[in-house]
């Protein structure tokens, strides 16, 4: 029970899982508005805001704000962010256009009357755009904000 009590006042934990949490919470609202509901959205990938660029930024604003920007810590939260960041934007991304290509490609032959590849459909949220990614640095900014000043 300690370990639950600890995990829950630490504040390195509570503002990139904070900034996670919202960023699923915005993003269901978000597609919800734009095309109904979908329980995929609660814990998928892609879309607006990035979950992905709001946790690891949430991680390094806190990290930096209590360990300070020399720290062994911040070091490591800093690499740890580029790497997310950058594979939310380039792998995931390209990874996304590819299934949408490849899904394209599978019903354009459904409607000409041919064989159809034998896959099964692909995902087309995997990756984030430059302003998804944005608005989740700036959710994650705000979020370790607010945990900072959390008193306890």
């Amino acid at each position: 029970m300690q370990f639950l009590a600890d995990l829950f006042t630490n504040k390195v934990f509570l503002a990139p899982a904070s900034a996670w949490f919202f960023a699923q919470i915005i993003k269901v609202v978000i597609d919800s508005v734009k095309s109904g509901f979908c329980k995929e959205r609660l814990i998928g990938g892609g879309g607006m805001p990035s979950s992905h660029a709001a946790t690891v930024t949430g991680l390094i604003v806190i990290t930096g704000a209590i360990y300070g920007g020399g720290s062994f810590e911040i070091a490591m939260a800093l690499f740890f962010g580029f790497i997310v960041i950058y594979d939310a934007r380039g792998v995931r991304y390209e990874t996304q256009r590819q299934g949408r290509a490849l899904n394209n490609l599978n019903d354009e032959r459904k409607e000409e009357g041919k064989q159809p590849l034998d896959i099964i459909k692909f995902k087309e949220k995997l990756g984030h755009t430059v302003p998804e990614l944005v608005a989740g640095i700036i959710l994650g900014i705000i979020c370790a904000v607010v945990v900072y000043h959390i008193p306890f």
